[in-house]
């Protein structure tokens, strides 16, 4: 019996200890283990903004910031990151980095080791980037970067990092990293003498090198202005010197295999620019889907396109009405998005990756881009073709605002019929595989005849600010118009363009107003979870409301699919057609 007892002891202790690691085990899964940004002094240095870039936050990683290709200026030689284990214990980490060019860049070099563990206070560390100074590249630099957060289920966070070195043949700062290890050993072993007189040569040096650099970026600037506007040269010619001169603003070629993350395979950014097969307007072969390919197939010369009037402007963006007049002399109204001249690179890029997004699309409610123009020192230009629509939420607010008898007052069946068209366009982006991420108002377009098309959503954050938020992850996001899932989880799926369809058709039926007005960006994802939603708009039907509300479902299993959205929609509209 005392041989019993003392088992059951020893059973009833292992499953204690066994039951506190498990416990042990799931407050470490939950908790926030790691943070990994770019300080402020560095986002600055690299981007001109006055902000912080988390890539990683209490363990939330941020694939969207991580799908941007970061342009380094020949100035920069150095990048900085800082990070900090949140684990109350370092977490082992491997890093690794990769260039393309190792003729104009030397080899990085890193001022860490390539296996050690990440503190539990916050620690910067650099990877430097000296160029040779033998030839002009554009070298893309791939850092890779895995953190373990627990060894018990190889539970490994991968990161990849991805910026594009500017290098110039000749650039004085160029030199060999093994001088800078050199001389930073002769220093630490000398005399306080020593010391002083290697402390100023660097600090002279330094100022003849910030002397030149400024010098230089004021002679390429003067020249860019007076012989930026019109280039005398062939449409390939065009083609091949715009992709080259304009490389650091494309997304880069994919890494090779040892620098691949799964933590960049879902980003937000890449769905948009990889569609699968894409069938080309009226033609049975397939137009790229690289977006360097994509650019150079539709790039037209930029003395070709006039620019007349604005439509629409925000802080770096604008849209003007035009023409562009082509090869045979014909002439062709167009719409032109593009960015100012104190635009960021990264804004740039945007522009790029979103306005390419529907290219090659061919379907009556899609308004996808008719060209690109991409030349060295300009602003880059979106072409769209022009039939006198203007922008839907911008109608439905002149419907609204508008004396009565000047605008048009829209009918239920109005309403119901756009409606269709939108779902039209959205089903065809999904056979092809492409989820639109944001459909709104905005992102619509209609003529006078009330003729409707979906567009991409290239500047609309900044045309429409009050429409997007950021909640503390450096993202702008349709924060009202998005799912529970993709405000909880950053989910997006055909699903999730269910929700914002219904926010849409609310939109629709309020002539624009501003959804969850009375909410703060930062309650919605708990507003949503308590089961609050939009209320039903003053005369929308009641069999209208509920096909919003269907819309709205918590789980995305229980949302109609835009199939079944269409019957719905398109038997309301009959029944409404019978009384007409």
């Amino acid at each position: 019996m005392a041989l019993h007892a003392e088992a059951s002891r020893g059973a009833a202790g292992r499953l204690r200890l066994a039951c506190s690691l498990v416990c042990c085990f799931l407050l470490d899964l939950c908790s926030g283990n790691l943070n990994l940004y770019l300080s402020q002094p560095e986002v600055r240095r690299l981007l001109g903004l006055e902000a912080e870039l988390f890539y990683v936050r209490d363990g939330m990683v941020n694939t969207y910031a991580l799908n941007f290709v970061v342009p380094v200026h020949p100035g920069i030689e150095s990048l900085h990151f800082t990070w900090q284990s949140l684990a109350g214990r370092p977490l082992p980490y491997e890093v690794s980095v990769w260039a393309s060019d190792l003729e104009a860049l030397w080899p990085p070099q890193l001022n860490i080791s390539a296996r050690g563990e990440v503190p539990t206070y916050a620690q910067t560390w650099r990877v430097t980037l000296p160029c040779t100074g033998r030839a002009d590249a554009e070298v893309d630099v791939a850092l890779s970067v895995n953190v373990t957060l627990h060894r018990a289920t190889n539970n490994i966070t991968s990161l990849l990092f991805r910026r594009r070195k500017i290098c110039r043949k000749g650039d004085p700062e160029s030199q060999q990293p093994s001088v800078v290890v050199d001389a930073a050993a002769a220093v630490s072993e000398a005399t306080p003498t020593l010391v002083f007189y290697v402390a100023l040569g660097c600090a002279c040096a330094l100022i003849v090198i910030v002397l030149l650099a400024v010098a230089g970026c004021y002679l390429r600037t003067s020249k860019a202005r007076r012989h930026g506007h019109i280039l005398q040269e062939s449409r390939h010619g065009s083609a091949s010197s715009s992709a080259a001169g304009h490389a650091s603003l494309l997304p880069p070629p994919p890494p090779p295999a040892r620098a691949t993350s799964a933590a960049s395979s879902n980003s937000y950014a890449s769905l948009r620019t990889s569609a699968g097969p894409l069938p080309a307007p009226g033609a049975a072969a397939q137009p790229p889907t690289d977006i360097h390919e994509r650019i150079a197939q539709l790039t037209i010369q930029r003395c070709r396109v006039r620019l007349r009037s604005v439509v629409l402007e925000g802080t770096f963006g604008r849209v003007y009405r035009g023409s562009y007049t082509h090869e045979d002399g014909v002439e062709e109204e167009v719409l032109v998005k593009t960015v100012t001249d104190h635009a960021s690179q990264v804004q740039v890029s945007l522009l790029l990756q979103e306005g390419m997004a529907m290219y090659g699309f061919s379907h009556k409610n899609i308004l996808s881009v008719l060209g690109v123009s991409i030349e060295d020192h300009t602003s880059p230009f979106l072409i769209y073709p022009y039939h006198g629509y203007t922008n839907l939420k911008r109608f439905l607010q002149k419907c609204k605002l508008c004396p009565e008898g000047v605008a048009h007052t829209l009918t239920t069946q109005e309403v119901v019929d756009m409606a269709l068209q939108i779902v039209a366009a959205v089903q065809f982006l999904h056979k092809k595989r492409l989820v639109h991420r944001d459909l709104a108002a905005r992102n619509c377009v209609v003529d006078e005849r009330l003729h409707v098309q979906l567009t991409d959503c290239a500047l609309s954050r900044d045309l429409f600010p009050a429409d997007y938020h950021c909640l503390g992850d450096n993202e702008n996001r349709p924060v009202k118009w998005l799912a529970i899932e993709s405000l909880l989880h950053n989910s997006y799926s055909p699903a999730s363009d269910v929700w914002a369809f219904g926010v849409l058709l609310w939109e629709l039926t309020t002539l624009a107003q501003q959804p969850y007005a009375e909410i703060d960006p930062f309650e919605m994802a708990a507003y949503l979870s308590d089961g609050f939603r939009l209320v039903q708009p003053v005369n929308c039907p009641d069999e209208l409301f509920g096909v919003m509300a269907y819309c709205w479902a918590m789980s995305p299993d229980e949302r109609p699919t835009f199939s079944q959205l269409q019957v719905c929609l398109q038997d309301f509209y009959t029944q409404l057609t019978r009384y007409v």
